[in-house]
């Protein structure tokens, strides 16, 4: 979804033409309203270009000379602003400090939807030492099934949510169960399963375009909302409600970590899974519970995603580098590390726009991922372990 506001001198233009396009043949218009805000919602994440029509300017208000009438932006989470400050030449719009506020909240909401599939990401890694690259179609599960319960079902969303989240922490055991726990009772090496979850990553994705199709579709219910000013801050109602649920469920797996004997119990299995298994604990019991967490955890994300940009087929893959970064940069196999990681990432990635244009942002937490793998290897709160 793009959407921003129109200004001159600080004060909302109306009635100004604002047109959306991509290469793949869509066309989205919109008109300001009285405050100048404008909101044109896209089919599906990828390149857009925006422009608007000069000539719906109103008499004595032109652009200014560093503005130009053209953006071109790449919608690829959430809601992408943009802005056309306006006046007689000289300014108008919002400063680098209302953007930058803005474009925080922007990077706390996306880290915290990257936490959240990051973590389980992170647990798997932790107690079996796979790198799952198929837990991107985890986080597509997610969005897709809540969009069959209530688009096809018909059920509410939240109802549908939830159902989602069971479908998927069940899948996630039974993922375990027939597939990898297979594997690993036969010794096969962290490599060739790495492989193993590339393939199904690709199967699992295009039995999604064959059932699902190619196009973006919206959830019935909160598809469209007007968001709410509060000073230079533009925030929708639902990104606040999946900002409490995400840092709910991520608060709710630091407790199971910390305070539950399973928590405890895969800390130790991440640990040394031969000593924890000589100590009496069901290794491959934790590795289940530790697969339904991580698959609900992604599940969430999904949905998270699905509320603010549409569900896609492919979707989880294009956030899957993301999730890898953000894991990376905290920590392979540590859950601190990998909430920690998630929002610098997602921090990056938004405050980067502020000297970069829009469609480079990704760039910014992809090159902070390079310096962390040069300077410290094993992530910022990783631990170094000695070879031989």
């Amino acid at each position: 979804m793009l959407y921003g506001t129109v200004t001159s001198d600080g004060t909302g233009v109306q009635g100004v033409k604002i047109t959306a396009t991509n290469d793949s043949g869509f066309s989205g218009e919109a008109t300001t309203d009285a405050k100048g805000a404008w909101e044109i919602k896209t089919p599906k994440s990828g390149t857009y270009t925006v422009t608007l029509d000069e000539a719906t300017l109103p008499d004595g208000v032109a652009l200014t000379a560093e503005s130009g009438n053209t953006r071109t932006v790449n919608a690829l989470l959430g809601k992408v602003r943009i802005q056309f400050p306006t006046g007689e030449g000289t300014g108008g719009g919002a400063s680098k400090a209302e953007q930058a506020v803005q474009l925080t909240v922007d990077g706390l909401l996306l880290g915290l939807i990257l936490a959240l599939a990051a973590l389980g990401v992170s647990l798997i890694y932790g107690t079996t030492g796979l790198t799952n690259f198929a837990h991107g179609e985890l986080v597509t599960l997610g969005a897709l099934s809540t969009y069959f319960y209530s688009a096809v079902l018909h059920l509410p969303l939240v109802i549908s949510a939830v159902l989602a989240l069971i479908s998927c922490g069940i899948l996630g055991a039974l993922q375990d169960k027939v597939l990898w726990k297979q594997l690993r009772r036969r010794g096969t090496g962290l490599i060739a399963m790495l492989v193993v979850s590339i393939g199904l990553g690709i199967f699992i994705r295009y039995l999604f375009l064959f059932f699902f199709g190619g196009a973006t579709q919206q959830f019935p219910e909160f598809s469209g909302q007007e968001g709410l000013e509060l000073g230079p801050l533009a925030i929708t109602p639902k990104a606040i409600i999946g900002a409490i649920a995400a840092i709910i469920a991520i608060l709710a797996s630091i407790y199971w970590l910390l305070k539950t004997r399973m928590g405890k119990a895969s800390r130790a299995v991440a640990d040394n899974p031969a000593l924890a298994s000589a100590s009496g604990i069901d290794v491959e019991r934790v590795i289940n519970v530790v697969w339904i967490l991580g698959a609900t955890l992604a599940a969430l994300s999904g949905i998270l995603v699905g509320l603010t940009s549409g569900v896609s087929w492919n979707m989880g893959q294009q956030i899957l580098l993301l999730i890898f970064a953000a894991v990376t940069v905290g920590g392979l196999g540590t859950a601190f590390g990998a909430l920690l990681g998630s929002i610098i990432v997602g921090l990056l990635i938004q405050l980067s726009t502020l000297v970069i244009p829009p469609e480079l942002k990704s760039v910014g937490a992809l090159f902070i991922l390079i310096i962390i793998l040069l300077v410290r290897p094993q992530g910022l709160l990783g631990r170094r372990e000695r070879i031989g």
